[in-house]
């Protein structure tokens, strides 16, 4: 069997009904691009239809199972009670995927997994090592607007937007190599402070923190979406290579 990688759900309303779920782009990047084999876990936090699952399901029983954690982007943001701020009810969040995803980080870390973690998935990274996060970076003087522009097919969305840098010396460097290229973005919350142990890997021109890394271990965040159309994106495509192979690599080691 290949090796497996948990893809924790969004928990989404379609009509009146809540779904847990993850979006095709995602799954048929980690397939055909980093040619592993994910599994969708279901969101476990409290829900409309769902009494929690924390003591049903058993965190690290799943990661047993695993050889690597992927954590994808969503319409949904991070709930800044949880980075120390005050609560924000306006904010389109998802309590049922952040009740999976922190207890479900902070194993994965330990177990020393390899984690590749998109959009929201690095903020929840940075927020899970005790960083914070702007909650709205365009309304943060001397930031950009990152969000993607309204009323446009999803192709307009996900064009090139602007330049990251990559950092020396870092995990991304030996992945992509040194200098810039350019990324989509689509994210209204961003980096602030960094987490604890985390290491910058690339910036955007207004400064904005665009990739992180965990030193030692196999731990890539990045702000914009390398699984979209990620075969026609030299990056992108190195990007869930390195995953792949670092994911093998514990595979084999189990």
């Amino acid at each position: 069997m290949k090796p497996l990688v948990i893809v924790p759900s969004d928990v989404k309303k379609f009509g009146e009904h809540p779904m847990h779920c993850a979006g095709e782009k995602y799954i048929n990047a980690v397939s055909h691009g980093a040619d592993i084999l994910p599994m969708l876990l279901p969101a476990i936090g409290d829900g409309e239809d769902l009494v929690s699952l924390e003591r049903q399901i058993d965190l690290d029983q799943v990661l047993d199972l695993a050889d690597g954690l992927l954590l994808t982007g969503s319409i949904s943001n991070v709930d800044p009670v949880r980075y120390g701020k005050a609560p924000a009810p306006e904010m389109n969040k998802d309590g049922q995927r952040d009740a999976t995803v922190f207890p479900l980080l902070e194993k994965a870390i330990e177990r020393r997994l390899p984690i590749l973690a998109i959009c929201r998935g690095i903020q929840e990274l940075n927020v899970a090592l005790g960083g914070t996060l702007y909650s709205a970076v365009q309304d943060v003087n001397g930031f950009n607007d990152h969000r993607e522009p309204g009323g446009v097919p999803r192709e307009q969305m996900y064009e090139l937007a602007h330049e990251v840098t990559v950092c020396e010396g870092g995990l991304l460097e030996s992945i992509l190599g040194c200098g810039s290229f350019m990324v989509n973005s689509l994210h209204g919350q961003g980096i602030a402070e960094v987490g604890q142990g985390l290491r910058v890997e690339a910036t955007a021109p207004d400064g904005l923190v665009e990739a992180v890394s965990l030193p030692g271990q196999f731990v890539l965040g990045v702000q914009w979406h390398p699984e979209w159309a990620y075969e026609e994106n030299r990056q992108s495509q190195a990007i869930f290579a390195a995953f792949g192979k670092a994911v093998r690599g514990d595979a084999k080691q189990k």
